[in-house]
C-alpha cells in the first residue's frame, strides 16, 4: 500500500497490522530524515566553507548561533500552533476547517515574525559583546547576525508552509524543497564569500565568479535560500496540496479568537521552551568564550557534528507528530498510542547508531571541516562524550513529537527547561574551570540522559492521552495484532 492509501486507514477507521504501521511510519519519516540530513550537510559545508577562512571566522559564526536558533525556534514552534490544528482536522476529515486554520496562521504567524525581525535587528549591535566574543570578531558576528535576523519572515514562511505539508500527510515536498535550500545554499555561498578565482579542473582551467565577502557573504547565502524555498513551499501548500488548496473555497484570513486560543495553548510552551533551552545555549556559549577562540570554534563544529545525529530523530518526531495528530482527529486511542511507542523506539535505535559513528567517524569529519589541528583535537575529543548520550537524546526527540501531535506540550515543555537550567547549565557551570570544554560537554552529556529518561516516564504514563475525550469513537472489533 502507499503512504496515502496507509493515511487514509485512519481517516476510514481502517485496521492496521504492526507490519502496516511499522510501514507508514518509515514511509513518512524517510523523505523526513533525508531533507534533515541534507540540512545538516548545508551546515558542515557552510562551517567548512567559513573555516576556511581562518579560525575567527569560524568563531564569530559560532558566537551567534544559539542566538539565532533562539529565534527560528520561535518560528517553529509559531507555526506548531497551527499545523497540530491542522492535523487533527484532516483525521477528523474535516479538510475545509483545515484550510481555514491555514489561511489565519499566514496573518498571524507573517505578522509576528516581521515584529521579531524588527527587534532583533535593533539589539544585533550588542549580541556580540553581551555574549563574550573576542573584539576581533564582534563585527562579523554582529553582520552575520543582522542580515539572518532580517530574512526571519522567509524562514516563518518556509517553516509554516512545510509543516502544514507535513501535517497533512505530504513529507515529500517539503523534503524535496529543503534538499533544495541545501543546494542553492551552497551555490549563493560559492558566489557570496569567496573572491573570484580560477581553478584546475582536469587540465581545463575554470573561472568562479565571487564577491569575496566572507563571513557577511555566508549569511547573504542562507538568506537568499531560504527566500527561494519559502515561496516555492507556500505555492505547494496553498495551491497545489490536495486537501490543503485555498482556492478551493473560500475563507477569511481574519483571526478567530477559537483558532488563536488553541494555537496559543499549543505554540506558547513550545516558544517558551525553545527560548529557556537556546537561552541556556546563550549561556553555554558565555561559559565557552572565556576559554579562547580555539575552544569557541571546537564547541560551534562539535555542536554542528553531533547535530547529524539527532537530525533522523527529528524526521521521526515528525513523522510522530504528523500520526498522533491524525489518530487523535480520527479519535483512535489505541493506534494513537502504539504510533507514539513504535516511533519513539525508533528514534532510540536510530540514535544510537548514529552515536556510534559519531564516535568512530567524527576524526574525519572534523578533518574536512577545519584546517586547524588543535580544534580539530578538541572537537573530537568532546563528540566522544557526547556519543554516549544518544540512545536516550533520541527518546526525547521522538517523544516530544508524539506530545506536539497530542496538543499536549505544557509538561513536556516544562520538563525540557528544568534539565537544561537545572541540570546541564549548572554542571557546566562547575566543571568548565576545572575540565574546560570537556566539562562543558560532560554536563551535556549527563543531562540528554537524564532528560531521556523523564520523558520516557512521562510517554508511558499516558496521561498525555487520557486528556482527549475519545468517547465519540466507533468501537472496533479487535484481531490478532490489529489495532482499532
Amino acid at each position: 500500500m502507499t503512504g496515502e492509501e496507509l493515511l487514509n486507514q485512519i481517516r476510514t477507521r481502517g485496521r492496521f497490522s504492526l507490519r502496516q504501521e511499522l510501514l507508514l511510519i518509515i514511509k513518512l519519516a524517510t523523505p523526513s530524515i533525508l531533507a534533515q540530513i541534507s540540512t545538516i550537510l548545508m551546515f558542515y559545508i557552510d562551517a567548512a566553507m567559513v573555516g576556511s577562512l581562518g579560525a575567527a571566522a569560524s568563531a564569530a559564526v559560532g558566537l551567534m548561533s544559539s542566538s539565532l536558533w533562539l529565534l527560528g525556534g520561535l518560528c517553529a514552534a509559531n507555526a506548531m500552533g497551527f499545523a497540530v490544528q491542522v492535523a487533527h482536522c484532516i483525521g477528523a476529515g474535516d479538510e475545509a476547517g483545515a484550510r481555514q486554520v491555514m489561511r489565519q496562521s499566514y496573518a498571524i504567524t507573517l505578522g509576528t515574525a516581521g515584529c521579531l525581525a524588527l527587534v532583533s535587528a535593533l539589539l544585533s549591535p550588542y549580541l556580540p559583546a553581551f555574549l563574550g566574543g573576542d573584539p576581533l570578531i564582534r563585527h562579523d558576528a554582529f553582520l552575520y547576525f543582522l542580515i539572518l535576523a532580517l530574512a526571519l519572515p522567509c524562514m516563518q514562511l518556509n517553516f509554516l508552509s512545510g509543516a502544514m505539508l507535513r501535517c497533512s500527510g505530504n513529507m515529500k515536498v517539503p523534503s524535496m524543497l529543503n534538499m533544495l535550500m541545501c543546494l542553492l545554499d551552497v551555490i549563493f555561498n560559492f558566489l557570496f564569500i569567496f573572491e573570484s578565482r580560477s581553478i584546475s579542473c582536469a587540465g581545463v582551467m575554470l573561472y568562479l565568479p565571487g564577491l569575496g565577502l566572507g563571513v557577511v557573504g555566508a549569511a547573504l547565502g542562507t538568506a537568499a535560500a531560504e527566500l527561494c524555498t519559502c515561496l516555492l513551499m507556500t505555492w505547494f501548500a496553498a495551491f497545489k496540496s490536495k486537501s490543503l488548496k485555498l482556492t478551493q473555497d473560500k475563507g477569511s484570513f481574519l483571526p478567530s479568537v477559537k483558532t488563536v486560543r488553541k494555537a496559543f495553548k499549543i505554540s506558547l510552551p513550545i516558544a517558551g521552551q525553545h527560548v529557556a533551552i537556546t537561552l541556556a545555549q546563550i549561556v553555554t556559549t558565555i561559559i565557552v568564550a572565556p576559554l579562547g577562540i580555539a575552544a569557541i570554534a571546537a564547541h560551534s563544529f562539535a555542536i554542528t557534528v553531533e547535530s547529524l545525529c539527532y537530525m533522523p530523530g527529528n524526521g521521526l518526531s515528525e513523522a510522530a507528530t504528523t500520526l498522533v495528530g491524525q489518530s487523535i482527529g480520527a479519535r483512535r486511542p489505541r493506534l494513537t498510542l502504539s504510533f507514539a511507542r513504535i516511533c519513539t523506539s525508533l528514534g532510540m535505535i536510530v540514535l544510537g547508531a548514529g552515536g556510534v559513528m559519531l564516535y568512530f567517524l567524527s576524526p574525519y569529519v572534523m578533518h574536512i571541516m577545519t584546517p586547524d589541528p588543535k580544534v580539530q583535537q578538541l572537537a573530537v575529543d568532546v563528540l566522544r562524550i557526547e556519543a554516549f548520550a544518544e540512545p536516550l537524546f533520541g527518546a526525547s526527540i521522538v517523544a516530544y513529537g508524539v506530545f506536539v501531535g497530542a496538543g499536549q506540550t505544557l509538561l513536556p515543555s516544562v520538563l525540557n527547561f528544568a534539565s537544561m537550567w537545572g541540570i546541564r547549565l549548572t554542571t557546566a557551570a562547575l566543571l568548565a574551570p576545572h575540565y574546560g570544554l570537556y566539562g562543558v560537554w560532560i554536563a551535556m552529556a549527563v543531562e540528554l540522559s537524564l532528560r531521556g529518561v523523564f520523558f520516557l516516564v512521562l510517554l508511558l504514563n499516558q496521561r498525555w492521552l487520557k486528556k482527549h475525550d475519545f468517547s465519540r469513537e466507533t468501537p472496533q472489533p479487535e484481531s490478532g495484532n490489529k489495532t482499532d
